[in-house]
């Protein structure tokens, strides 16, 4: 039985003041996770304080601000652990604070044209990240499984023309480097949820992670999955609710938007939906990204392609160009009555 106390740092703590704690913590018999926010250093110190000394005396130490046992299994990701809602910089674009972040693009990079005019499109109606599939998990082994290294590279040639943003799926610890060299954001998809070794590899190339909800995983199930990224020291994760399986068959997935109030209740980290994987039906994404942002999601995952009939995977889902553009003009005043804005464009 393992508990958690949170170590909270004033402003300011020198390094040397910091490793001082860090060191005491070690000594008592806990494991450190340093978590570092733009005022203050957040440290994590997991153990059994049936067998080890309390933490208790640290409240005594200058640089201490506060000290505070954690209850839940998900210890870092809670709110116990962080009681403000934390953000996740990707170099100038910030998820988690008064922008909601929208990422859009194909499904999958299907060649240089293909994203190039999705990239440049969704760039100009306002999407700051842009997403697209370079290795493809399918339920089929015979449909269209990615381009691939050639995909990764193609993103980073989008990147490079429209200042976007890249988020892309990891699918294997064996393409860990080869991924994280092309992309701002890693995202581990729904059929590897729970592949923690997978994540903990992603945890470990200090990229942000958009870790999605499995099939069917509970939100705590969820929550400890986070708590891998976490513990290895990386404290950038986006939970992204893409559907779960249900009973019902009208939709591809079962939108689950009551996850968001729950996750900022429970977590401290963003939220991100997921809209097109989410029903599996392009007319009721915009009814989708309408009510997550009325409940409070910190960010949008939407695909986009020039042409979604000739599309090579899920063109059901996908919004064509135009349609892109006139979601995001609807989405604009919704934000605004929520205390939020959507960037406007180039």
């Amino acid at each position: 039985m393992f508990d958690s106390m949170i170590i909270v740092l004033k402003p300011g703590t020198p390094p040397r003041e910091e490793k001082a704690v860090i060191a005491e913590i070690r000594r008592l018999g806990y494991r450190p996770h340093v978590m570092r926010g733009v005022e203050r250093v957040v440290i994590g110190a997991i153990g059994d304080e049936r067998k080890n000394p309390s933490l208790d005396p640290l409240r005594a130490w200058a640089q201490v601000e506060s000290v505070t046992p954690v209850q839940k299994r998900h210890k870092l990701v809670s709110r116990e652990a962080h009681p403000k809602p934390s953000t996740v910089r990707v170099g100038d674009v910030e998820i988690g604070g008064s922008e909601i972040v929208v990422m859009a693009g194909p499904c999958s990079v299907e060649g240089e044209t293909q994203l190039m005019v999705t990239a440049e499109a969704v760039a100009k109606a306002g999407a700051r990240v842009l997403r697209g599939g370079a290795f493809k998990p399918r339920t089929s082994p015979y449909e269209f499984q990615g381009l691939g290294e050639k995909g990764l590279k193609l993103l980073s040639k989008a990147r490079k023309r429209t200042g976007l943003k890249i988020i892309t799926e990891l699918l294997s610890e064996d393409h860990v480097d080869l991924v994280a060299e092309h992309a701002d954001i890693l995202q581990i998809g729904a059929r590897n949820a729970q592949n923690f070794q997978l994540i903990i590899a992603a945890a470990k190339t200090g990229k942000a992670i958009l870790l999605k909800r499995g099939l069917s995983m509970t939100i705590n199930e969820w929550l400890l999955a986070g708590e891998y990224v976490l513990a290895n020291g990386n404290r950038n994760v986006l939970f992204c609710e893409r559907g779960i399986r249900t009973f019902e068959t009208y939709t591809r997935n079962t939108l689950d938007l009551g996850a968001i109030p729950i996750l900022k209740n429970e977590s401290h980290l963003p939220v991100v939906i997921d809209p097109s994987q989410g029903g599996g039906r392009a007319d009721l994404v915009s009814a989708f990204c309408k009510g997550a942002v009325a409940m409070g999601a910190d960010s949008l995952l939407i695909e986009v392609h020039p042409n979604p009939k000739e599309a090579w995977s899920d063109g059901a889902q996908q919004l064509d160009l135009g349609g892109f553009a006139q979601l995001m003009q609807d989405l604009r005043p919704l934000a605004s009555a929520v205390g939020r804005s959507i960037a406007s464009g180039t």
